[in-house]
């Protein structure tokens, strides 16, 4: 048993290292302000977001971009509080903001999916920009994003996500742990060219790609079926059809921040969510790589549990967690010191210790048990 909690973890460090590299390979992108030749389209699901929405249009009637070159369209899915009134009130506030908002129409189970497909087909700009009704998203936003397509040229562009900082343990884990996702995201973008790897994750809280694109792949058609992954199944198909042109932008000027949650229900809810989508990827990669973390979380426990019992040395465990610990610090603390978010890191020693429960029990969950989105039972 301890031999092969060895070898799996030997092997989990080697990938972990390796998507530190990646995040150093990433070469960092300053925007440049004082140009501005693309147009978007940013597209904006919500659905009962009234207690959001305000901090994400302040955020957008504030962006230094030339308001003749973005629209913003808001999805409205069946929002059952004061949302509407809220973007209609932003709306007379800023007349110059070219603002509009349309309902869903439910085609699938899938209905995020649905009210991008629906802002997609009422988009009058040939870049489209997908974000979250929670977010808040910086000035230099479409800056940023408008340099690195006139600099590359790529079909779609995966760009950064965080977590607005908060007090309690509860929301430091959760960003360490978001925080290990956005660094394993940079790390495989950055080792892209090599053959061992390639870019697996994107947050659809901050993806960008060409209208042309999105339609040459057929959007969302086969995902249909799985409520959300808009980002990670798009970017599988992306990749399969146009390998060398999707990016990933390494830019503070481009991050975007989210909230947290506030319980620990709502966040194994919104975990249980994302991990649920992992059966359905197409990628080989993509699945080792989901089990290689599952088999080195379980490797842990295991051994705590044999160790508990008498059955194992804790010497041996000792030594695992150190291995873990120290792998895991290096992709942890590069993620932090891009955020500038290093702060966090004085959380890391207890959320180690936790990291390895938490994943077994998202794991399980995932297989077993429905969830609840934005007031649906999937």
């Amino acid at each position: 048993m301890i031999y092969v909690a060895f070898i799996i973890c030997f092997l989990y460090g080697i990938l972990i290292l390796y998507f530190s590299k990646g995040i150093d390979r990433l070469k960092e992108i300053v925007s440049d302000q004082n140009q501005s030749v693309t147009s978007f389209s940013i597209l904006v699901p919500f659905r009962n977001e009234a207690s959001s929405l305000p901090g994400l249009l302040e955020s957008i009637a504030a962006l230094d971009y030339p308001r003749s070159q973005f629209e913003l369209i808001m999805i409205n899915d069946v929002s059952s509080d004061s949302s509407e009134s809220i973007v209609d009130s932003y709306r007379e506030k800023h007349p110059t903001l070219h603002l509009s908002m349309i309902n869903n129409k439910k085609q699938s189970c899938s209905p995020k999916k649905d009210a991008i497909q629906e802002g997609i087909s009422r988009a009058s700009y040939d870049w489209i920009i997908t974000t979250d009704a929670d977010c808040v998203v910086p000035k230099t936003w479409l800056s940023a994003f408008n340099t690195i397509i006139t600099e590359q040229a790529p079909k779609m562009i995966a760009a950064p996500v965080s977590y607005l900082p908060k007090n309690g343990f509860l929301h430091k884990f959760q960003l360490l742990d978001f925080l290990s996702l956005q660094g394993i995201t940079m790390g495989s973008f950055g080792m892209k060219d090599k053959k061992f790897a390639h870019p697996f994750l994107c947050n659809g809280a901050n993806l960008c790609y060409a209208k042309g694109s999105f339609k040459e792949v057929n959007g969302f058609s086969g995902n249909h079926h799985i409520p959300s992954g808009d980002d990670v199944f798009l970017l599988e198909k992306m990749l399969h059809k146009f390998p060398n042109e999707i990016q990933f932008i390494k830019s503070k000027d481009a991050i975007v921040f989210t909230s947290s949650k506030d319980s620990f229900r709502d966040l194994i809810q919104q975990r249980v969510r994302w991990a649920a989508k992992t059966t359905a990827y197409k990628s080989f990669f993509t699945k080792s790589v989901g089990v290689l973390v599952f088999m080195t979380s379980l490797c842990m426990v295991s051994t705590f549990i044999l160790a508990s019992l008498g059955q194992l040395p804790w010497l041996h465990v000792g030594f695992l967690f150190a291995l873990k610990f120290n792998i895991d610090f290096i992709l942890l603390y590069k993620t932090s010191q891009f955020f500038e978010q290093q702060e966090v890191m004085k959380s890391y020693f207890m959320s180690s210790l936790l990291h390895p429960f938490y994943t077994i029990l998202v794991a399980i969950l995932s297989l077993k048990k429905s969830y609840t989105w934005k007031d649906r039972t999937y």
